[in-house]
């Protein structure tokens, strides 16, 4: 998985998901709400490491035109995320 390349995925945009998407599996998605609060964000496990979550979250950030917030609870994971910021 190292040559992995986003550019490559299809984005699948609805009105509160952005799917990431390639042949063979969902490589990640997030939902979210009007004001800019993240419902749920996953990355596949096999594609963690290389900037999709923070690649989904800038597109949450452009559509809502607010600040990222996430919905209570944020798992362990989830706080990394968001500390990361």
């Amino acid at each position: 998985m190292k040559n992995f390349d986003l550019n490559k995925c299809e984005l699948i945009k609805t009105e509160d998901v952005f799917t990431f998407k390639n042949l063979n599996t969902t490589i990640g998605f997030v939902r979210f709400n009007k004001i800019g609060e993240i419902e749920y964000i996953f990355v596949n496990p096999i594609f963690r490491k290389r900037g999709i979550a923070k690649k989904l979250l800038k597109l949450v950030k452009l559509k809502t035109k607010k600040e990222i917030v996430f919905q209570k609870p944020v798992s362990p994971l989830g706080m990394k995320l968001f500390k990361s910021l």
